[in-house]
């Protein structure tokens, strides 16, 4: 159990409700329900449980981190997590900040796309911005096909000012990096920067030492 189970990446293609699906969600509660002095945000459905399954192709013990990393930031971000309603952030999305593709990739990954030049700064603030995403997140994991071929996420900088990147504090990069690598149950197989000026890489190399290789592979 401690290495994953066998046949672990062949999980990822079996239903919910198949005998080995359900064994190892069970094994997951059980590690969670035992885990003294947590009170978990969320119901411990089989449904919430096996995305984090899903998101580590059924490594039972990076599986288990993830949830736990999961609870840790919804608890220590309460700027960013306390209101995943899309009501808090109409204003963005009225703007057309953010989107998500109707199609998917040619390897079954979802699309979102954020327009930086759609966010004014003068109203909203990155923790804003960043909970459009999380708000989206929350939605598509839902989805069993986004929970095995992940997301891909392309951001257009055209329009990136000053006034953006003064909204980046080390703060708010350590946070955003957090959920990115190894904190929310998605698989991100891509991030791609269009558009962008050259002063936005001074911002990009406040949040590069927060990432792991293998995210920064994905820029």
């Amino acid at each position: 159990m401690s290495q994953g189970l066998p046949g672990a990446g062949r999980l990822n293609d079996l239903p919910d409700h198949s005998p080995r699906v359900r064994s190892a969600v069970a094994e997951l509660r059980r590690r969670a329900e035992a885990e003294p002095g947590q009170r978990w945000l969320q119901p411990l459905t089989d449904s919430f449980l096996v995305r984090f399954l899903r998101a580590r192709d059924f490594h039972l013990e990076l599986a288990w981190r993830l949830l736990k990393n999961y609870q840790k930031w919804r608890i220590e971000c309460p700027e960013i997590s306390a209101d995943l309603r899309p009501s808090s952030v109409l204003g963005l999305l009225h703007a057309g900040y953010h989107g998500v593709l109707r199609s998917r990739d040619p390897h079954g990954s979802k699309v979102l796309v954020y327009r930086i030049g759609q966010w004014d700064p003068k109203l909203f603030t990155a923790y804003d911005v960043f909970r459009v995403s999380l708000i989206t997140s929350e939605l598509i994991v839902k989805e069993i096909e986004t929970q095995r071929n992940g997301v891909k996420a392309i951001f257009d900088l055209q329009g990136w000012r000053f006034a953006h990147a003064f909204q980046i504090s080390p703060a708010v990069a350590k946070k955003i990096a957090a959920v990115l690598t190894d904190s929310f149950p998605l698989k991100v197989r891509g991030i791609h920067l269009i558009n962008e000026p050259l002063f936005f890489h001074s911002v990009f190399a406040l949040i590069k030492p927060f990432l792991t290789e293998k995210i920064k592979e994905r820029f």
